[in-house]
């Protein structure tokens, strides 16, 4: 079995080196000693969620948290190029299950989508609690996972806002995927960028209605290229990880 993961705020573990000491406390700290009662002489990995992993041996538990022994640090490179899904926010916890699932299997940034046919709105103070539920949602997920890395959240963008993102990718050589049921060309025949590639790879999934034609034109004229996955139309929390998974795949990450 993996050794379980426990976070650490980003740039906390940078210094450390093998053989160095190290307090896993506060409540990731509680959670290892309390709730999962691990013992001396367990192997517990901590990673700040930006790409540094402490690999460390249990020494004692106390009330203060978990003493560690540091047997080895390793910085894990962002994957170039990275992927991206840009999710459109659905109704009851449809993009929640969506974004937590494609956190599990390698998405590296989570884009919401306020998309015009989107029953959920994220306006005022609901957009900065939603929001911070997604962060604990991609957290949780991370660990879950055993990740390194914590896929960025972005702010919520309208359709305006996700053409002219789409552009900029596009243009830095990287590409954008929509999903769409009725488009010809497949993903697994779509052009990426090759392996290794600074860019980024948008996966675009709509709302439980659909992309509105409108939005598919405005994200077609910046770039953006409607794909399909199969003969069978998905939900949208299904269809973005399902999408990210065959892009790994074809990407070599999985190989």
């Amino acid at each position: 079995m993996t050794a379980p993961v426990f976070l650490a705020e980003p740039g906390t573990l940078s210094a450390l080196a093998a053989g160095d000491a190290y307090l896993l406390d506060g409540t990731e700290g509680r959670h290892a000693g309390v709730v999962q009662r691990r013992a001396a002489g367990e192997r517990v990995d901590v990673v700040d969620g930006a790409g540094t992993r402490v690999v460390g041996e249990v020494e004692s538990v106390g009330p203060e948290g978990v003493h560690l022994r540091v047997r080895e640090v390793v910085v894990e490179p962002v994957p170039a190029p990275r992927l991206l899904l840009v999710q459109a926010l659905a109704k009851g916890d449809r993009d929640e299950l969506a974004i937590e699932a494609a956190t599990e299997v390698g998405a590296d940034g989570v884009v919401p989508w306020q998309a015009e046919r989107s029953i959920v709105v994220w306006r005022g103070d609901r957009a900065a609690k939603s929001r911070a539920r997604w962060l604990g949602t991609v957290r949780t997920a991370a660990k879950q996972s055993r990740r390194a890395h914590v896929p960025a959240v972005d702010l919520a963008l309208d359709t305006a806002a996700l053409a002219r993102r789409a552009r900029e990718v596009v243009e830095a050589g990287g590409a954008v995927l929509v999903l769409h049921e009725e488009a010809t060309v497949p993903l697994a025949a779509v052009a990426l960028p090759a392996p290794g590639t600074v860019a980024d790879v948008l996966v675009v999934v709509g709302p439980e209605g659909g992309i509105a034609e409108r939005e598919v034109a405005a994200l077609v004229d910046a770039g953006a290229v409607p794909v399909r996955l199969g003969p069978h139309v998905l939900r949208t929390s299904t269809a973005g990880p399902v999408a990210l998974s065959l892009l790994a795949e074809r990407l070599g990450r999985w190989s």
